[in-house]
């Protein structure tokens, strides 16, 4: 049964994360198809690109909605149960992770949208602003700051996502955080750095697309 729960944790959060709101926005709003425009992925910053601000803000929220319920909903399913694995008890932290992780990969590689999809910054932020709200806070504030000053999302969303990790280790140690939680922060940085190797090629390059 326990072992139940922990599959619907992760499928839950793939399916959640596989939502395409940027794509059904597109399509509702103006229609088009995101993928055909811009970057080609269906995040909020390439919809702000192909439809406008405020389109691109609302599947913004939703993005990150998502990933809030996914990683909220596997602590209500596991609840106080607890799976031991090679004598490795694992909890509803744990879950939180797997749904974590569940819903990134569905964001960037959704089944209802032909495995296109983001880059998982927003996805990301949702499951940390769950997780730490105030590293993911800090993060969003570094993130809108370095974005609209250098008009390059991409450099906005690295140095943000950055800056979160960084804020959870204080953090971690102060408040006696659950230790995954910051290694979960760690490869979900690195996983979104890498969808990035196209864009930090460009910043080099200094051909990177303006925000606006």
């Amino acid at each position: 049964m326990i072992i139940g729960k922990f599959v619907a944790v992760v499928v839950i959060g793939y399916v959640l994360g596989s939502i395409p709101f940027g794509l059904i926005i597109g399509r509702l709003a103006r229609g088009i198809d995101v993928r055909r425009a811009g970057s080609g992925k269906t995040g909020a910053t390439n919809v702000m690109r192909a439809v406008g601000a405020k389109l691109g803000i609302l599947t913004l929220l939703l993005d990150v909605a998502k990933a809030i319920a996914a990683v909220m909903l596997a602590k209500v399913i596991i609840g106080d149960d607890i799976l031991l694995l090679g004598g490795i008890p694992l909890n509803w932290q744990v879950a939180q992770v797997m749904a974590g992780f569940a819903v990134v990969a569905g964001h960037n590689w959704p089944a209802f949208a032909k495995f296109k999809g983001g880059r998982g910054v927003t996805a990301f932020f949702g499951t940390i602003y769950a997780i730490c709200p105030p590293a993911a806070l800090v993060g969003t504030e570094v993130l809108a700051a370095v974005a609209l000053g250098s008009r390059r999302m991409s450099l906005g969303s690295i140095l943000g996502i950055t800056a979160t990790w960084c804020l959870m280790v204080p953090l971690t140690i102060a408040y006696n955080l659950p230790p995954i939680y910051l290694a979960y922060g760690l490869v979900g940085m690195a996983l979104v750095i890498y969808q990035h190797r196209d864009n930090i090629t460009r910043l080099r390059q200094k051909t990177e697309r303006q925000l606006f």
